[in-house]
């Protein structure tokens, strides 16, 4: 454990941000999750499930949480598998 001032307040806005990440990236998941299962189960609102989950990678890529060239890796994905989807 840190003895100075400055070194104890790294550790709080390490533990903070840790947490905030944390949440945003599990936040994320999860709408590529939704995404994927309304593809795969050909549901009704899938276009809205991939709006909602490109909407979200952008926000990640903003904030540092995902790299931009990952977050459009996975954009284009979901893009090829919803064109197929509705081919």
């Amino acid at each position: 454990m840190p003895n100075i001032k400055s070194a104890k307040k790294r550790v709080r806005v390490t533990a903070a941000k840790t947490l905030a990440k944390k949440a945003a990236t599990s936040e994320l998941r999860t709408e590529l999750k939704k995404a994927a299962a309304a593809l795969e189960g050909n549901q009704a609102d899938k276009a809205e499930a991939v709006r909602v989950a490109v909407k979200k990678l952008d926000q990640a890529a903003a904030k540092g949480i995902v790299h931009k060239n990952a977050a459009a890796r996975k954009k284009a994905q979901l893009a090829k598998k919803l064109n197929a989807a509705n081919a």
